[in-house]
């Protein structure tokens, strides 16, 4: 019996560099996604667009990133295809180099909505790979598989500001080799994953009991506040990552380059977020870290429309790492509610995370050309109130998928 515990540990260790390749391929994908709008001021001023139009283009991204991945999840859960997130960034790669050379506006859109094609494709089989091969840690590997993708949105920004601002748009092929590097990642990432897979110790049937499960109409429930609170969370991360350098110029005058570090260090606090959120999630509960991932950042987010540069720059650290943690807990909380469906599950959380942010996204740019973009962060500073309903989520038995219902 003694001698069972090792070789039980031996393929959870031995996912671990699938775990981290996952987490590289997911750097690669959202560093050159968070290129789209990384060039926003460029392409503003290039194109003649108002708010409303970039707004516009993060919807096409969004929506387009958005709508697959619920079918693709739904797909690779009866059929799983490692090798199918080659593919994604091959559409992803044609969107960046369109990006790169587009003439009009619509071919901005189009070239946007290739990449988003990309990320639904991305997504949804990568969740499923992160959570199989997490060995029951699923805060953790949930944690790892975030990190990367939080790591490279905050790139994008930084490489927009050295590299692309100085050079054009043009500039943006360059990032061609990224996509490159990530799609040879991916095909051993995937050719590893089958190997470990295959090797993993079939599962021993027990006499053990089955967890008590909420019901239909409990777990409906609190799907509908998951995506409400996910709602929260992505229309206020929609106004940093659309219209935070604009505001940053129009309120402080500073130039685009500073501007799109201080995004940077908007955007890299997620990382820290992302993995400290997974991994307190094991240990203490989802509820208690979606509760204080969305309704924590309030104090700050009220501050933040009044406070002068050096201010402006502390707080979006603080409400980012705060509100980074919350996506993981939300994700891992549904699987706990649907288990079985890792691919589905994942592919709707992310698609709603696109969905939600780009519609977000298009109506703050309305906003902005109404009110003005100082008026967009005042009214975004009581998103997180949306966190209080937090409470009403049932309570998930820790290490089964049983449920109370209330608190």
């Amino acid at each position: 019996m003694t001698a069972s515990a090792p070789t039980a540990s031996l393929p959870q260790r031995a996912m671990m560099p699938v775990l981290i390749a996952l987490s590289v391929t997911h750097l690669l994908n959202d560093m050159i996604q968070s290129l789209i709008p990384a060039i926003y001021p460029i392409i503003k001023e290039a194109y003649r667009l108002d708010f409303g139009q970039i707004g516009l283009i993060t919807l096409t991204f969004q929506v387009s990133a958005s709508l697959l991945q619920p079918a693709v999840g739904l797909y690779t859960d009866k059929h799983p295809m490692p090798y199918s997130m080659v593919v994604g960034m091959g559409f992803t790669l044609a969107g960046l180099i369109g990006l790169a050379y587009a003439g009009s506006y619509g071919f901005l859109l189009l070239s946007a909505a290739c990449v988003g094609i990309g990320s639904s494709i991305f997504h949804p089989e990568a969740t499923r790979m992160a959570r199989n091969a997490s060995g029951g840690q699923h805060g953790l590997a949930q944690g790892i598989f975030q990190v990367g993708g939080q790591t490279g949105s905050a790139l994008g920004p930084l490489l927009a500001a050295f590299i692309i601002v100085p050079r054009g748009q043009g500039s943006l092929a360059w990032f061609s080799v990224a996509a490159l590097v990530a799609m040879m990642l991916m095909v051993w990432t995937a050719a590893s994953y089958a190997k470990l897979d295959r090797a993993r110790p079939p599962k021993v049937a027990t006499a053990s009991v089955a967890p008590a499960r909420p019901g239909k109409r409990s777990v409906a429930f609190a799907i509908t506040i998951l995506i409400i609170l996910l709602f929260s969370k992505n229309a206020y991360s929609a106004s940093f990552s659309s219209f935070y350098t604009f505001y940053l110029m129009g309120k402080f005058g500073i130039s685009i380059q500073n501007s799109q570090v201080m995004l940077f260090l908007f955007l890299a606090s997620s990382a820290a977020g992302a993995l400290g959120g997974g991994m307190l999630g094991d240990r203490i509960g989802r509820n208690k870290i979606i509760w204080f991932s969305i309704l924590g950042a309030l104090p700050f987010t009220l501050i933040l429309p009044y406070a002068d540069l050096f201010w402006t720059g502390v707080l979006t650290i603080v409400i980012n790492l705060i509100m980074s943690s919350a996506f993981a807990a939300i994700l891992i909380y549904a699987l706990e509610l649907l288990p079985g469906r890792v691919g589905l599950v994942g592919g709707f959380f992310y698609g709603l995370s696109f969905g939600l942010g780009g519609l977000a996204a298009a109506l703050l740019g309305e906003f902005a050309d109404i009110l003005g973009i100082e008026a967009v962060y005042k009214i975004c500073s009581f998103i997180p109130l949306m966190g209080l309903l937090a409470w009403f989520l049932p309570r998930l038995s820790e290490g089964t998928r049983g449920a109370k219902v209330g608190h």
